[in-house]
């Protein structure tokens, strides 16, 4: 296998989740500003243009961060980062889920239409007018799930440290260099995010 990877949240939280179950394996760096992802080669690997994407063995390749790390967690499933079980696993998603749709796409998009829009407008689609309203989506969001933890749970799935906190541990520390630090009235979120930064996995 060989990751083809690049700056960005999204392939540092599949280098997070290597590191974390201890998977090595070679890299290729693609230049994300200087728009290697959006040319022929990396399109045949994704046609979406993103990153990163994910070489198998038979020449075949999986983008989307999600697929990336289920299909690591079936290769080597110890030490379980999504479950061990289907009770587990259910509940990783469902907070993956509620993480990146809720959160994550919001901040990004937030983003990507507002101080990145000089970058992203050549690229993708853009709705500059909808920038100030998707942070504000994601910082109420945060302030729901702040909510959440407030029952003393350790991570999103109490004492498991799953993909989920590697999801939005990644775009959390993202936001706070992009315009979107969290906000410290969320002290619950504030203090797992400290403890997740404190994992040598997070300087993957």
């Amino acid at each position: 296998m060989k990751l083809y990877d690049s700056i960005g949240p999204n392939p540092r939280i599949v280098r997070m989740f290597m590191a974390e179950k201890g998977i090595e394996m070679p890299k290729q760096a693609v230049d994300l500003r200087g728009g290697e992802n959006r040319q022929a080669d990396h399109l045949k690997r994704n046609p979406h243009g993103q990153m990163p994407a994910l070489e198998l063995d038979d020449g075949s390749y999986l983008s989307e961060i999600t697929a990336i790390c289920e299909y690591l967690e079936e290769k080597k499933p110890e030490p379980a980062m999504i479950g061990r079980n289907a009770e587990e696993r259910a509940e990783c998603r469902m907070w993956t889920r509620r993480v990146d749709l809720n959160i994550c796409e919001h901040l990004a998009n937030g983003y990507r239409f507002g101080e990145a829009l000089a970058f992203f407008e050549k690229r993708i689609p853009v709705a500059p007018d909808a920038s100030p309203g998707l942070k504000m989506i994601a910082a109420n969001r945060l302030q729901w799930l702040d909510g959440q933890m407030a029952d003393g749970r350790e991570y999103l799935c109490g004492k498991r440290f799953t993909l989920a906190d590697i999801l939005l541990y990644c775009w959390l520390d993202f936001g706070s260099k992009v315009g979107q630090p969290l906000d410290p009235a969320n002290s619950n979120l504030a203090a797992w995010f400290e403890r997740v930064g404190k994992r040598a996995s997070a300087k993957a």
